[in-house]
């Protein structure tokens, strides 16, 4: 990886994100290109709690699980990328365009989500970002969403 491009763990990413179990759906991300591009990678596991009934017996992950950890990893991207760690960052769904489905996620898939944003620069609020999550190589879902970053004032 360039030294330009940055990552976040865990640690990192709970000082950007507000989320914390079970809505913390991003477990690393990387090849962070300021906030222009990024990787976000969920381990996903059966003892996460929506598999109970999502579908007993044959668990999937619900896509709009996918499409929250896909914004998720733009988030971090936009905590990283416009340094705003440690700032109670609180970032809220616009809209989501563009959004389909393609291939059932599974425990024991590992999610890597692409992430690019479309339109927004720091400082501002409303940023649109377009991803793809994928496993395997293999299409599971795609979207374009825009949300509003909120930071508090102070």
């Amino acid at each position: 990886m360039p030294d330009d491009l940055k990552r976040a763990d865990i640690h990192l990413i709970q000082r950007i994100l507000p989320h914390r179990y079970p809505f913390l759906l991003v477990d690393k991300v990387e090849e962070i290109n300021g906030t222009i591009s990024a990787r976000g990678y969920k381990n996903v596991t059966m003892n996460e709690p929506h598999f109970q009934g999502h579908f007993p017996g044959a668990p999937v992950m619900p896509g709009v699980t996918i499409v929250e950890a896909m914004a998720q990893t733009a988030g971090v991207m936009i905590g990283v990328g416009a340094d705003v760690v440690d700032q109670d960052l609180l970032i809220y769904f616009m809209s989501i365009d563009k959004c389909k489905f393609r291939r059932k996620v599974i425990p024991g898939d590992v999610l890597i989500m692409e992430l690019e944003t479309l339109r927004g620069k720091p400082g501002g609020k409303v940023w649109k970002f377009g991803g793809k999550a994928t496993v395997d190589g293999e299409l599971a879902a795609e979207a374009e969403f825009t949300a509003m970053i909120d930071l508090p004032k102070g």
